[in-house]
């Protein structure tokens, strides 16, 4: 039998869907933690550079109203996807935390597994939780106070081993705005409480990841997550999904009540900070990142600038730099100044997002070009 024709995505269509998925078409009034929830969390191993993703998806929200939901346990900050830190709601952390574990079980095996010959893990579990328990400790502390006990094992692995194979938040005042604090982590169960509900199933994770970046193919929900063997899942769902292909043929599979707005709906200028999701979770990021003409910004080993959205499409970078009462936002694009249009919404917007983290400061947008120097126009 012939094979089902499927309806082609293009890389526009594909772009205003994530955009949409993303809460970056529109602004929503939907509270935080539903929000963070909906987005599929927020990768946020910075302590604070997230605050900025939630100010570009919702209405009305305030730093001072973010933290109190950190602070209040509501939200916590925990490895997870990827083995990296990502801010979800309690309920999210439960759930999602046993599904991720073959992770971070791959990374300590591949980091650390040759330093930890004779540990036990029932033994190290047991010790780690009870000096965490007792009080919050950062990494350096904990494998010091590991090692007490296993003397000829590295300390850092034996905290990496404890990271693993219990699940850790990192409590605050770490991520609290405005404040700062030592990583220091506390068992999840201990900081929350045991769970009342039972943790997903790769189904359900594989669902909540259609719904905030799909449409998307096995290999996106993979890259998203981090675990593998993803595609006997995909198999069991496929009666219920929607399944489309992109324009170089591969197939992708979406939830079919999701949304899937034209690809000429307009898309505003949004400000993305360093490790927005958005430019995480597909194994091809061309659906955001088009020509990726930004890329020369992001070295190996500097400071990774925030970007910005132009059309849907990444298309400048941004930074800000704090001092004596101002803020001062730096948008810097490849090879040309932008367009009168784009530059007054990249203005406005960016206007916005410093009367957000900085509203008692005086404030200023400024735009700057990176022209590389090339061997023949420098004379070389």
């Amino acid at each position: 039998m012939a094979a089902e024709a499927r309806t082609t995505l293009d890389r526009r269509a594909l772009n205003r869907a994530v955009l949409a998925r993303q809460l970056l078409l529109e602004r929503s009034s939907m509270p935080v933690a539903a929000a963070v929830e909906h987005l599929g969390g927020l990768q946020a191993q910075t302590p604070h550079s997230w605050y900025a993703g939630l100010f570009g998806r919702l209405n009305g929200v305030t730093t001072e109203g973010i933290a109190a939901r950190l602070s209040g346990r509501e939200l916590v900050r925990i490895a997870l996807m990827r083995s990296t830190i990502h801010l979800v709601t309690a309920r999210d952390c439960h759930r999602l935390r046993p599904l991720v574990e073959p992770v971070h079980e791959r990374s300590l095996a591949g980091n650390f597994g040759r330093n930890l010959s004779g540990v036990d893990r029932a033994e190290l579990v047991a010790a780690g939780r009870a000096l965490l328990e007792a009080e919050p400790l950062t990494f350096n502390a904990l494998g010091g106070r590991l090692a007490e006990t296993w003397p000829d094992n590295d300390a850092h692995s034996l905290s990496q081993a404890a990271r693993t194979w219990i699940p850790l938040v990192q409590v605050p005042p770490r991520g609290l705005w405005g404040r700062s604090g030592p990583a220091a982590h506390v068992p999840a169960e201990h900081w929350l409480g045991r769970p009342d509900e039972d943790p997903f199933d790769l189904a359900d994770l594989v669902r909540r990841y259609l719904g905030a970046f799909g449409p998307a193919s096995v290999k996106d929900a993979q890259v998203w997550s981090g675990l593998t063997r993803l595609s006997a899942v995909f198999e069991r769902l496929r009666p219920e999904l929607a399944v489309f292909a992109d324009e170089n043929g591969r197939e992708l599979f979406d939830l079919p009540e999701a949304p899937r707005p034209g690809a000429d709906t307009p898309a505003p200028v949004r400000f993305l900070y360093d490790y927005d999701n958005l430019l995480l979770s597909h194994a091809d990021r061309t659906r955001v990142q088009g020509d990726n003409r930004v890329a020369r910004f992001f070295t190996k080993h500097g400071p990774v600038p925030g970007t910005v959205l132009i059309d849907g499409f990444t298309g400048a970078v941004w930074t800000v730099e704090r001092a004596r009462g101002t803020a001062v936002l730096n948008v810097i694009t490849p090879d040309a100044l932008l367009p009168a249009r784009d530059a007054d919404a990249v203005a406005a917007e960016g206007a916005a997002l410093l009367r957000f983290i900085a509203p008692d400061a005086a404030h200023d947008v400024r735009f700057d070009v990176d022209v590389p120097v090339h061997p023949k126009r420098s004379g070389a």
